[in-house]
């Protein structure tokens, strides 16, 4: 056998990384296809390895070799049409910038022929160590037992997770390299494609500085393997990042629905994204992100092709039972086995009339875990083998090791069942190569696992669950006798569908999607999709049912870039009179009570914010201000406001140049630098860091500002407790549901706190990274956002159903201090315990229930200072 014979998708992601058992071809170019559809933007390929081999010889020259495959097969003419460049390792550790990449050579008619040298953009990884903890350690140690639902066997290692992210950061700028080729030549915007799972977090990289430098690009991404459901994606330690690095592109494509299905949850749950379901849409920091169904294809022509000429080679007459798998443990080849075992113990009637060919393309084979693998199928093939055989057969025949294409065209030919029984599997494009390879007038059965991406696709192939192996052998049985018209029936709708779902077709549907064809010379006009603003009705699914239950409802809002819109300078930032109107009628609601807290003093704050009957935090919840003229300072240790004043004196002689300027808050030292040149602020950012830490002070960096963290212990979690407890009294986890919305890494801490108690809102705007953790439940796209959430409680406080009460107290309205009877909207019972928020429900502690009469509910001081 040669080596290169069977590849088993392609080398472009070798046979150890394929989500599916793709084999391909390295022949003659197809046929033109005159109704293609031409492309009008350059494409940039990015993939871990070249679409081709690149080997020293003995002289240590580079020499180019073919490497077959589908995706190979499809994508290149695209990218030899407009031009464009591929992106991907060499597959060597020594290979240098100094070296060339070779040309093709003459005779060389694979499709990657017409790749010149111009449009290869290698990746060089100098550290051969970096790359194993990469590609062996984070890539097929962590995500491809993860991504195929079997996190017992992934490793979670955080030395390997730095060396994806830093071989990511690597393909990235190598990236940007061949789009500023490109942009400089070409007019229209690149469309860079990335590949797989080796490359979920380039994007964002790659996004960032094409805004910075101002470069239009389009981004897609397709993943080869499954992607895994949210109980399996969230024991991944750095799945947010994951996550958001792959909503760094504007299309994320996946084989089937389910997985598209599965990122929609995880992106909802894990993020608190917004994502529209029907149209499959994802609302990441501004922008959509599109969530497409591209199930992969073969080249079936070329399949038909070979199995027309190719010879015949199976020697005897018994019915062959084919097997075509990498050896992996996802394949399940150990329940393959067994069940061809049962089958025959249990119909006898096989013997010497049926085989087993089971080829086992080896697969990283300096891995313990494979070489047991390997062990264990070795002894249950020689098991069954010295149970059923006799001197003129034998049940099984195994090849560890690789076929050539036209054999392997025979085999599938030949073959009378394609067994194909994956435990888990991006697509499986084997059981697609079976069936072009199938005969028309007696063709063979196709047997395939649920669990593989086409099971869900193939619906005429016989559906069988790898794990129950009784089940196994008892469809083997059906398929060896299938009547022909049966058979013919099956085959030909399967035929007829992957004729048409080629791998051209997919390619073909990726360029539609992203707008980068035209048909027919005519342009081709592609219609973006966007999900659809925010509206009132959004919040009734996550906050409705909350604000029903509750007793009272207390909310916190940030006011930067939360109900104000991010200024250049804080001076400048003002809350939309909208805003402003909503916030003073829902503080006239007896039921709501509003706080805003900033990192402002306290004086700006209310300055800026103008709404009287709210409580408001500056300094983070320092000083602290209620709508009764109730005031809270937080003692601060001896000696802090002078040295306060020292680094305040420091930050000013040295670091107020070039857009930088210091803000003194009272308790507080920002030092804010959003006017700074890109190219600068690297510098000054370190600068300004050494003098915060020369004054000890912590300190964060927030909305293009470092700002010190006060010594005492008392962040924004720890005041908003305080706010809730002055407002509602010791007791008011019990009855008060609590909504927070900051858009700062100083709400993150009261976010972390209100855990469980608050429902809370991460605030997107302009200075939100791409990768973004947060604690909060859900993501709000701006001020305007919050604006929606507050009409929504608005709404629903304002329309709470009032019933007839017994009783009535008195209390002042803050506003007009006129004396107003207010009606208690339901009658206690004095031995119930009071309704409690359903936010409640996750809490570890017990609380423990308490009966409250209307007199415990009235706060006596507010009726006093009514009456008087």
């Amino acid at each position: 056998m040669t080596p290169d014979a069977l590849n088993l998708k392609s080398e472009l992601f070798e046979t150890s990384s394929s989500g599916s058992d793709s084999t391909g071809y390295s022949s003659e170019d197809d046929p033109e296809d005159t109704n293609m559809h031409h492309v009008a933007n350059p494409m940039i390929v990015v993939s871990n390895r070249l679409p081709f081999v690149l080997k020293r010889n003995e002289n240590g020259q580079l020499e180019r070799k073919a490497s077959a495959g589908g995706l190979v097969t499809a994508v290149a003419p695209v990218v030899i049409e407009c031009d464009g460049l591929w992106v991907g390792w060499t597959g060597l550790q020594d290979y240098s910038p100094e070296d060339t990449i070779p040309e093709s050579s003459p005779d060389d008619l694979a499709p990657t022929a017409g790749l010149r040298s111009r449009n290869i953009v290698p990746v060089h990884i100098d550290s051969a160590t970096l790359f194993d903890q990469y590609y062996n350690g984070c890539c097929n140690a962590t995500f491809w037992p993860l991504f195929h639902s079997m996190p017992d066997r992934a490793v979670f290692n955080i030395e390997t997770w730095k060396a994806y992210t830093q071989v990511n950061e690597e393909f990235a700028l190598t990236t940007l390299d061949a789009i500023r080729r490109v942009e400089v030549k070409m007019s229209a915007a690149p469309i860079v494609w990335l590949h797989d799972y080796h490359l979920m977090l380039a994007a964002n990289t790659i996004r960032d500085v094409c805004i910075e430098e101002e470069i239009n690009i389009r981004m897609g991404f397709f993943l080869h393997i499954p992607f895994p459901s949210w109980d399996i994606m969230r024991i991944f330690p750095w799945c947010d990042e994951i996550l958001q690095g792959m909503l760094g592109c504007d299309m994320v494509g996946f084989h089937i629905e389910d997985y598209c299905i599965n990122f929609l949850d995880c992106c909802q749950r894990c993020l608190g994204c917004r994502v529209d379901r029907n149209k499959m849409l994802v609302e990441h920091c501004g922008r959509t992100v599109q969530v497409k169904i591209l199930p992969i294809g073969i080249p079936y022509e070329r399949f038909v092709s070979l199995a027309k000429v190719a010879p015949r080679v199976y020697a005897c007459d018994c019915r062959v039972i084919l097997g075509v798998d990498r050896l992996d443990y996802t394949k399940g080849l150990v329940s393959r086995l067994k069940s061809f075992q049962r089958l025959l113990v249990k119909y006898p009637k096989w013997l010497e009339k049926v085989l087993l060919l089971q080829v086992a393309v080896p697969s990283r084979t300096d891995v313990k875990e494979y070489q047991e693998l390997k062990e264990e199928i070795d002894k249950l093939v020689g098991c069954i083998n010295g149970q059923f055989s006799t001197p003129s057969w034998s049940p099984i025949r195994y090849i560890y090791g690789c076929v050539n294409q036209e054999q392997l065209a025979a085999f599938y030919r030949d073959a009378t069942v394609g067994l194909i029984t994956p435990l888990r599997d991006g697509m499986n494009l084997v059981a697609k190569e079976f069936v072009a390879c199938q005969p028309e007038q007696d063709p063979g059965v196709l047997i395939l696992s649920p669990f593989a991406g086409a099971g869900g696709i193939m619906q005429e192939a016989l559906q069988v669950n790898p794990y129950e192996v009784e089940n196994v052998s008892d469809t083997l049985n059906r398929a060896l006798e299938m009547p022909l018209d049966e058979r013919q029936l099956r085959m030909f709708q399967l035929k007829k569908r992957e004729k048409a779902m080629d791998v051209d077709a997919w390619v073909q549907g990726f360029l539609q999607t992203m707008g980068a064809i035209y048909v027919d010379r005519h342009e081709y006009k592609h219609t973006e999709q966007y999900i659809e603003k925010m509206e009132v009705r959004d919040f009734d699914q996550n906050l409705g049912p909350l604000v029903d239950k509750c007793t009272k409802l207390g909310v916190i809002l940030d006011f930067d870039g939360t109900i104000s819109f991010l200024a250049q300078k804080p001076a400048l930032a003002i809350i939309p009179p909208e805003t402003k109107r909503v916030l003073e009628r829902l503080s006239n609601i007896s039921d709501c009570k509003i706080t805003v807290i900033s990192g402002r003093s306290i004086g700006d704050l209310q300055r800026k914010v103008g709404v009287e009957g709210i409580t408001y935090a500056g300094n983070h919840g320092l000083e602290i201000l209620h709508p009764d003229g109730t005031r809270f300072n937080h003692p601060m240790p001896p000696g802090y406001k002078e040295r306060l004043a020292k680094l305040e004196v420091e930050l000013r002689e040295t670091c107020t140049y070039d857009g930088a300027w210091v803000e003194p808050k009272g308790l507080l030292v920002a030092w804010h630098y959003r006017e700074v040149p890109k190219e600068k602020r690297d510098s000054l950012l370190e600068l300004a860091s050494s003098i915060y830490k020369k004054h000890n002070y912590e300190f964060f960096n927030v909305s293009k500002r470092l700002e010190n963290v006060p010594p005492v212990g008392w962040d924004r979690g720890r005041s908003s407790i305080h706010i809730l407890r002055s407002l509602f009294g010791v007791d008011w986890e019990e009855i008060v549901q609590v909504i927070y919305a900051g858009d700062s890494a100083a709400d993150e801490s009261a976010m972390e706190v209100l855990k469980g108690v608050a429902y809370t809102y991460k605030v997107i705007n302009e200075d939100t990274t791409a990768i973004t953790k947060t604690w909060a439940n859900s993501r709000l796209q701006g001020p305007d956002a919050v604006l929606t959430m507050l009409r929504f409680l608005e709404r629903k406080l304002s329309g709470r159903k009032i019933k007839t009460a017994r009783q009535s107290s008195i209390s002042s309205l803050e506003l007009s201090k006129e004396l107003v009877e207010v009606v208690i909207d339901d009658v206690i019972d004095e031995d119930a315990p009071r309704p409690r928020s359903s936010s409640f429900t996750g809490l570890s502690r017990k609380l423990r229930p308490r009966a409250y009469s209307q007199k415990q509910l009235i706060n006596p001081r507010k009726i006093n200072e009514a009456v008087n």
